[in-house]
């Protein structure tokens, strides 16, 4: 028999942003728990809203799972003397495993306990696993109440546990499990009972409360859809807006309301932003796609009194939207240039300078990148672009919409009669500003938001604020990824140490130091640049292998890691063979001489003639990244390896001819190199 289980968990409202990995983990906390218990059960389903989690899980067992063991004991000769009787080492091991003696199983030797552990009532352990879901839960800011020292992200208010129709007792900070729950904070009529797991979804639902976030979702996104229909306009969806509102409301319902056309006449970001990142609401699109002097927004309520809720909702909005208009005039009275000079007196960062030092450094970076890469871009747009970089944040549009950084630098600099070339730039900088964000689109742009980047890693980097698995405050795994895909998307080759260094140096970081940066810096792109790789589907052998080198060429790696893929090298054991056999032989030098006198074999001459024969093609093909070609080339040299390995003695008496065979090898696994470490793939 089995029967339904329901754990609510009743708080104080949860920050919408940390429900969805909440939920996640109680699912997680929940398996575990059941499975460690040898607990069958059927699903594992978790809801949320601002006010409760809940774990419910379907067809749980009455009762646990039969175990069976066999512990293994001494052997015969110490449990048994020589007439078969048990000895004191026997009938210790017996009692320890809570059996008879005569019980004692006899194979290969040595004795054993078979025990069959009877499962228990799954009624009496569900206490200590709801225990555990509700103490085992983590979050980004936990908090302490009272005199306790038990953590939550908010007071716990209630506990709603039940097995069927039974409560399961347990308490946690004082609170005590129940079968009461609470509705609605407006519309419900305070508490009420969950007469049973079964019953509870529809119980809730009664007391204005959809617990569960894909139906609060559907309801959500429909109403949006019907009210901008309504409205002759479309909606402008967000995503991220819509999870958050998902977890801000128990009972959603859709309204709309109005603003001011005059204020139309910003900039379309200063109107977005304060509706979507400061008030939540929705923008709506006319079929035209001109933004709409209308929103959309989502009360956690009923449809009573809608009228009151929106004309507050478009107060609060008027005041956001006169601010933006306030700070809009006020920035436009002076051009972006002229606030170079208040970007002295804005701290970057203690220990890297300020605003302004960056910007200078900025520039110095982009001309390097123009020149290393060659990519012929105007110096003269490319120094402006930096030059004005960081301006904006100088502004009091900026200042109190931090969000849009980047886009009113845009906007001012096309208002300043900037070049647009150089206005794109000063948007695209901060381009991709989180995972799966758009990349920069114009050269320039890319080049500013590279150097950015690099300057900020590599800054941060030199002062000790290195990522770990957990603390990331300044965003910098972020800026890490985005830096790899610009590199990779634009196919620019250079070895990333080479940016490292300028930076380092215009950062005045002294040689010692700056060595450890460097390795530093090393690691923690190279292991940001596989786990992308991996994502992409590349065997984790090859990017071992192609990775093993002290360049950060991520286009160069990316494409021998896809020419070993294309070939299947995994697959082409004799060519792997023969170059690992060399490999394992021969030390890493740089300058080898062979000298021909020295031969006294057929396959020593054999295996010189194909290094000669190979060695101008392989370099031509590594020049162009031909990777496929140098492999078909490469495998050529399979047979004469063989041979030479075969027939040839390398360790030779005379050391001279010793040297030179070994100076040969090396020469023959120098071939294969560019493509990485191959004995990696073995």
């Amino acid at each position: 028999m089995s029967k339904d289980m329901v754990l609510e968990i009743g708080t104080e409202e949860i920050p919408a942003h940390y429900m969805p990995g909440a939920l996640t983990q109680m699912a997680e906390l929940a398996q575990r728990s059941f499975q460690e218990a040898h607990i069958s059960y059927g699903n594992v389903k978790t809801w949320g809203t601002p006010r409760r989690l809940v774990l419910y899980v379907t067809d749980v067992a009455e009762w646990q799972d039969d175990i069976s063991t066999v512990r293994k004991g001494p052997s015969v000769k110490i449990a048994y003397e020589q007439d078969g009787k048990p000895t004191s080492a026997a009938i210790g091991f017996a009692r320890g495993q809570g059996i008879e003696v005569d019980k004692l199983a006899v194979e290969d030797g040595y004795i054993f306990a078979k025990v069959l552990h009877k499962g228990k009532e799954t009624a009496l352990l569900l206490g200590d696993i709801c225990k555990q879901v509700v103490t085992g839960l983590s979050f980004p800011r936990s908090m302490r109440w009272g005199d306790g020292e038990f953590r939550f992200v908010r007071p716990l208010r209630w506990l709603v546990a039940l097995f069927g129709d039974e409560v399961i007792p347990f308490e946690v900070a004082r609170v005590v499990s129940g079968n009461m729950s609470r509705g609605h904070r407006f519309l419900g009529t305070g508490d009420f009972l969950i007469p049973s797991a079964k019953a509870y979804e529809e119980t809730v639902r009664n007391n204005f409360v959809l617990v569960d976030p894909e139906e609060r979702k559907q309801r959500i996104v429909a109403g949006l859809e019907e009210m901008a229909k309504q409205q002759g306009g479309m909606v402008l969806m967000d995503e991220d807006l819509l999870e958050e509102v998902v977890y801000l409301v128990e009972y959603p319902t859709v309204l709309c309301g109005t603003f001011d056309q005059a204020y139309l006449q910003l900039p379309e970001a200063a109107v977005i932003t304060p509706m979507k990142d400061h008030q939540r609401y929705f923008p709506l699109r006319d079929a035209d796609g001109t933004v709409m002097n209308r929103f959309l927004t989502v009360r956690n309520g009923d449809d009573f009194h809608l009228a009151t809720v929106q004309h507050g909702n478009e107060r609060v909005l008027r005041a956001r939207l006169d601010d933006a208009a306030f700070f809009f005039a006020e920035d436009r009275k002076v051009p972006l240039a002229s606030r170079i000079d208040k970007l002295k007196k804005i701290v970057f960062q203690d220990g890297l300078g300020t605003l302004y030092d960056k910007s200078l450094r900025l520039q110095q970076l982009c001309y390097y990148l123009n020149h290393k890469l060659d990519l012929g871009l105007s110096d003269d747009v490319l120094q402006r672009a930096a030059f004005l970089a960081k301006t904006d944040l100088a502004t009091q549009m900026v200042m109190e919409f931090t969000e849009l950084q980047g886009v009113m630098g845009k906007e001012y600099a096309l208002l300043d009669g900037e070049d647009e070339v150089v206005a794109e730039a000063l948007k695209e900088q901060y381009e991709p500003r989180f995972a799966g964000d758009v990349l920069p689109t114009t050269m320039v742009g890319t080049v500013l938001s590279l150097a950015d980047k690099v300057d900020t890693i590599v800054g941060m980097f030199s002062l000790g604020h290195v990522p770990t698995g957990s603390q990331d405050p300044f965003a910098l795994r972020r800026q890490t990824i985005g830096v790899l895909h610009m590199l990779l998307t634009s196919g620019w080759n250079i070895n990333c140490h080479e940016i490292f260094t300028v930076v380092l140096e215009l950062l005045g970081v002294d040689a010692d130091k700056a060595a450890a940066v460097q390795a530093t810096l090393h690691d923690y792109f190279q292991l940001r640049f596989k786990n992308m790789l991996q994502e992409k589907g590349y065997d984790y052998r090859i990017l071992e292998c192609v990775s093993e080198a002290d360049t950060l060429n991520v286009v160069d790696i990316e494409k021998r890691a896809a020419a070993l893929t294309k070939v299947d090298i995994m697959q082409q054991e004799t060519l792997l063979q023969a170059y690992t056999r060399v490999g394992n032989m021969v030390k890493e030098e740089s300058i080898i001489t062979v000298d021909p006198t020295l031969f006294e074999t057929p396959e020593e001459e054999g295996l010189y003639h194909v290094c000669q024969t190979l060695a101008n093609a392989l370099s031509a093909c590594y020049a162009v990244y031909d990777y496929a070609e140098a492999l078909r080339l490469l495998a050529r040299g399979v047979e004469p390896i063989h041979q030479f390995l075969d027939h040839v003695l390398v360790m030779h008496d005379n050391l001279a001819v010793k040297e030179n065979r070994l100076h040969l090898l090396t020469w023959v696994y120098q071939l294969i190199q560019p493509l990485g470490d191959i004995k990696r793939l073995s």
